[in-house]
């Protein structure tokens, strides 16, 4: 069965029909493309649709781009038109892109609460027993190849730890839009703006997938680089709340 999506081909819901790069060129719906990269397993078709992926991003960024240098010389213009001294309408600058949904998240709060509703973080030293210790491991390096691998399509994120990789914000974002392409735009983030960056992502987290504001964006700015143990397990308990909603597929233990 077939269905097509605005401004693109006929796409099959089957992984294992191929379409060729001029064919996923003309998809320009990211929801689309991200969900065919899901249920591909070739690897030939999978680089091709990340391809995709990356060049509709970078459209979708150079448009936006384009438009502000627009509305800039518009407003260039109208100052010069005034007469006068104008010089303030000539430098004017058009207001800043801000993120959707602004919320200022409360100070980070580890996922293990005592009765008074604080506690120390989940992988604080000393709280993890030494036969637990390469399961943890292992959990942990399972869970930032998936950050890497669903974050991979989109520029600028590099994800290789859970601390410096995740600085400027571009990293929760990216893996926040992954999952909820429709409310923001990425392509108009700047990393020079951390702040708006978390804002955006953990607001939009707690609102669309019930994560609960772990992190606080102006202690994550304040820091050099973010303690990897409180990106960590915000990371654990986002991807617990996508597995609620169904948006993540886990296997089942025997």
């Amino acid at each position: 069965m077939e269905s097509k999506p605005d401004g693109g081909p006929a796409v099959s819901n089957s992984p294992s029909d191929s379409l060729t790069c001029k064919e996923l060129a003309e998809i320009e719906d990211e929801e689309v493309l991200n969900k065919m990269l899901d249920n591909t397993v070739d690897f030939e078709q999978r680089r091709l649709i990340r391809a995709a992926l990356r060049d509709l991003l970078k459209k979708k960024r150079d448009k936006r781009e384009q438009e502000r240098g627009s509305r800039q010389q518009d407003l260039r213009q109208q100052g010069l038109s005034k007469g006068g001294t104008g010089g303030a309408s000539v430098n004017q600058q058009p207001p800043t892109n801000k993120p959707l949904g602004q919320l200022s998240p409360s100070a980070f709060t580890p996922l293990n609460r005592t009765a008074g509703g604080k506690a120390g973080p989940a992988m604080a030293s000393g709280q993890t027993s030494p036969s637990a210790a390469p399961n943890v491991k292992n959990v942990k390096q399972m869970l930032l190849d998936w950050c890497r691998a669903k974050t991979e399509p989109y520029e600028g994120v590099d994800i290789q730890n859970f601390s410096s990789s995740w600085r400027d914000g571009i990293a929760f974002c990216a893996l926040v839009h992954r999952f909820f392409p429709d409310a923001f735009e990425y392509s108009i983030l700047n990393p020079y703006e951390p702040r708006e960056n978390f804002q955006l992502a953990f607001s939009t987290a707690e609102r669309l997938a019930g994560c609960p504001p772990l992190l606080d964006a102006d202690d994550l700015v304040r820091m050099k680089e973010p303690d990897w143990k409180c990106v960590y397990t915000y990371i654990q308990e986002f991807y617990r709340c996508l597995v609620e909603k169904g948006l993540v597929k886990t296997k089942k233990r025997p």
